[in-house]
């Protein structure tokens, strides 16, 4: 059965759900995936919404942002793959020994105002005693995809970057990676797959599937090299060198940014939450109940399954 597939963008780190596509993980599931890339979350939700997508893969703030809409059929999160933030501070200055206080006075790209990237990248400046809205100069305006062309091109001291980006533009000597936001930020549920809670009621049999599949691609990851790993998603990324993609892997390995199961825990999930609302309250004010939002049933069985 063909699952139309919503990323929110095309990142190294998702390298567990390329593993499970190329190394035939879904087809031994009786899935053929049919991927698309949203480019935001905001609208990958939308996708999914719409119809036009059965699964959507982004940050779960949208699944908790429609929830607090009163919408009928909501979206459900079941299933995690990362459980760190996945972007890195690259800097335009090679500092030896870089600081939090560095970023002081200085232009930050950004990433969408709401969005995880953007809110996780605020909450470890404040953890690092850094006011974004008075210590810096903080660009939100920039479109996802467009934010490392941008610095690039000049704009900004600083910029948060996923990877393969953030490499590359390190590769050139425009920028250099300082810190990782996602090992400062702490565990979270970074990037879930849901769906509505009509298709998931209608499509158990194959969320069990299709959650199946993701859980075999992380536990290949977890049991192969970087080298091994590299190879395996070579062709979702055209034009990238083997070397870049394995120092990428490497990266994201060393932050824990892998979740090595798909379960999501509630502890991180009320984190997160945390995040959003210290953030901006008005975005997040009431928190969803975790057992109404999240639908731990099928990783579970997936555990228990391919232990």
């Amino acid at each position: 059965k063909t699952v139309r597939l919503n990323e929110v963008t095309r990142s190294v780190f998702y390298a567990p759900m390329y593993v499970a596509i190329n190394e035939g993980f879904f087809k031994e599931e009786g899935i053929n995936i049919e991927l698309s890339t949203g480019q935001g979350a905001d609208k990958t939700m939308q996708q999914v919404l719409s119809k036009s997508a059965d699964i959507g893969f982004c940050g779960p703030e949208q699944t908790f942002y429609i929830y607090n809409q009163g919408r009928e059929d909501y979206p459900i999160l079941f299933a995690q793959l990362t459980q760190r933030d996945g972007s890195f501070l690259v800097s335009r200055q090679d500092y030896k020994n870089f600081t939090w206080n560095d970023i002081r006075g200085k232009e930050v790209i950004g990433g969408r105002p709401g969005g995880v990237p953007e809110m996780a990248l605020e909450y470890v400046m404040k953890k690092n005693n850094i006011d974004p809205k008075k210590d810096i100069k903080m660009i939100t305006n920039i479109s996802f995809a467009n934010t490392g062309g941008a610095f690039k091109g000049g704009t900004g001291d600083f910029v948060a970057l996923f990877e393969p980006t953030a490499s590359a533009i390190e590769q050139t000597k425009s920028g250099y990676v300082v810190s990782s936001i996602g090992a400062e930020a702490g565990s979270i549920p970074y990037t879930c797959y849901f769906t509505t809670k009509s298709y998931m009621d209608k499509n158990k049999d194959l969320i069990q599937h299709f959650t199946n599949a993701i859980y075999k691609g992380q536990l290949w990851v977890k049991s192969h090299s970087d080298k091994e790993v590299a190879y395996s998603i070579k062709s979702f990324f055209p034009g990238t060198e083997i070397s870049s993609l394995e120092t990428v892997t490497k990266n994201y390995r060393k932050i824990d940014a892998f979740a090595s199961t798909p379960a999501i825990k509630e502890e991180d999930t009320a984190r997160l939450m945390d995040i959003i609302q210290d953030y901006d309250k008005s975005l997040l004010p009431i928190r969803p109940p975790f057992n109404t939002i999240v639908n731990n049933d099928f990783a579970k069985t997936s555990m228990e399954k391919l232990k």
